[in-house]
């Protein structure tokens, strides 16, 4: 898609949406079979994306999918249950009103079935999602992707002391 399609329905403010910019990557499908895909990120971010991608492709590190998530009607929850991986979406963090990093282009979600939000309650999104680490496109604490990611500055929510988003990656 271009990326007026990719904004297409969005609330988020102009200056916001000059800041971003449509990118496209190469992964390795979990059918074993290479895709192209696409993802909005902040601009300043996109050289390091594309640098990650081609990573996850040399490292053979399957990804289920990336698709702006306009296809999902704005939805984080119906991106992640379908194992998208994603970047922008202009919403606030859930449970809080403040906005989240990915509001600003300024993270990304990566494989978030094999890399689900585990809650301090238990709670697990999405829902039916399992976190097996050392399973095809899980991140670990020493995973080359997430060090990749962790040398370029940016943090993990594998990292985060209040829950762990092992799919969350922000900058």
């Amino acid at each position: 898609m271009d990326f007026d399609t990719a904004m297409a329905g969005t609330e988020a403010p102009r200056e916001v949406l000059e800041s971003l910019c449509l990118i496209e990557v190469d992964y390795l499908g979990f059918d074993g079979y290479r895709w192209s895909g696409q993802l909005v990120i902040h601009r300043d971010l996109a050289a390091e994306i594309g640098e990650v991608f081609a990573l996850m492709q040399a490292l053979e590190f399957p990804v289920g999918g990336v698709v702006p998530i306009v296809r999902y009607s704005w939805s984080d929850e119906a991106s992640m249950a379908a194992d998208n991986s994603s970047a922008f979406n202009y919403r606030t963090i859930a449970g809080t009103d403040r906005l989240s990093r990915h509001a600003l282009g300024r993270a990304v979600d990566i494989n978030p079935l094999e890399n689900p939000a585990v809650y301090p309650d238990g709670r697990i999104a999405p829902a039916g999602a399992v976190y097996r680490p050392g399973s095809p496109g899980t991140f670990t604490g020493d995973h080359p992707v997430v060090c990749a990611f962790l040398e370029r500055g940016w943090r993990w929510g594998g990292n985060f002391d209040h829950m762990r988003d092992y799919h969350h990656f922000e900058k």
